[in-house]
């Protein structure tokens, strides 16, 4: 119904513009009747094509309208306010050259379109870039769910993203007492963690479900005061650049496990926090003839070779496993070589 009303606006209008350049244009010797038809019909063929898609761009907008609004945090909402003012007041003031200088039936219609769509330009520019417009303008930005102020008796705000959570260390970390505090999960690292959890793949699916599994054990630790915040940053699309954007509007510290989100964030001048570093010493190690259960997922990079995973995502590579893959067997740890990312650790089928 929207499509047909707009639709119809535009074609009034070009229809009209159309009539009174044929009527004004035409030359004497063919007749004013001929070019006011010819302008009539070329208009209305023009505004039947142009309101058709003015219309179907209106409606899918209003159709996205409610979700996001929902998503719209309040500085955004009160920007996009702001903005739908200013987009009506420029668009008036482009309508009035219309409906002075054109008939009422073009006049009006376009001048109605040019605020339409000003107003419309004007709130979503305006809310995209609420957070920068509220910084010129002098007004600090409190997000909503920054309940705690992202601080407790003085101590830092921690935001752990989905790598850390898999990891697990972090739990062991808040649970020892080295990670006191308010510690954040942003709700969009959740999806990701549900997400990975509801994969295909039988791996991912065990990391997400550990991921979440880690997140609920947290809810639980005395010395901590966990948070989820539902901060969409809808600036941004990438979990990753939204993770660093609302770490940084926090002034928290990032823990993650992931190597190349933890120098995008060193490179912003963000705190990072390796569990990998953190929890080593509070992790039991797998030395060199010890042994334990693991499955073989899939077949190695060298001749023979099975690889596995720990719990935690460390890799296991068997030598003389390849024959064994989605078998769980008993391997012994024969040598494990430490790296930037974490370990890797190296076993044969035990005896």
């Amino acid at each position: 119904m929207i499509v047909e009303a707009i639709r119809l606006l535009v074609t009034l209008a070009t229809t009209a513009v159309g009539y009174q350049i044929g009527t004004s244009w035409t030359p004497a010797e063919v007749g004013s009747d001929v070019g006011s038809i010819t302008g009539s019909l070329v208009g209305a063929g023009v505004g039947y094509v142009l309101g058709g898609v003015l219309g179907r761009w209106i409606r899918r907008g209003l159709e996205r309208a409610p979700q996001a609004l929902d998503r719209a945090t309040g500085p955004q909402l009160f920007a996009g306010a702001f903005g739908l003012m200013v987009g009506v007041v420029v668009g008036m003031v482009i309508a009035i050259p219309s409906v002075v200088l054109l008939p009422s039936l073009a006049g009006w219609p376009i001048g109605a379109l040019a605020v339409l769509v000003m107003a419309a330009f004007g709130a979503r520019v305006f809310s995209a870039r609420a957070h920068d417009l509220l910084s010129a303008a002098g007004l600090r930005q409190r997000d909503p769910l920054r309940r705690t102020d992202v601080a407790v008796d003085g101590e830092p705000g921690y935001l752990i993203d989905s790598s850390a959570a898999i990891d697990g260390r972090v739990l062991e970390l808040a649970r020892a007492g080295l990670l006191t505090g308010t510690v954040l999960v942003a709700g969009f690292v959740v999806d990701e963690l549900q997400a990975i959890a509801d994969a295909a793949d039988k791996r991912r699916r065990r990391a997400g479900r550990r991921g979440l599994d880690i997140l609920d054990a947290l809810r639980d630790v005395p010395r901590i005061e966990f948070t989820v915040l539902e901060d969409s940053v809808p600036e941004h699309h990438e979990v990753d650049a939204k993770l660093l954007a609302l770490t940084a509007r926090l002034d928290g510290s990032l823990v993650t496990t992931d190597h190349n989100l933890a120098q995008a964030a060193s490179l912003r001048g963000i705190t990072v926090l390796n569990p990998h570093a953190l929890g080593e010493s509070l992790r039991p190690v797998v030395g060199q003839g010890d042994e334990m259960k693991i499955t073989i997922e899939k077949e190695g990079s060298e001749v023979g070779q099975g690889v596995g995973f720990l719990d935690d995502g460390t890799m296991v590579v068997v030598s003389d496993a390849s024959g064994h893959v989605g078998d769980t067997v008993a391997v012994e740890v024969v040598n494990s070589l430490r790296t930037s990312v974490g370990r890797l650790l190296f076993a044969k089928l035990a005896t």
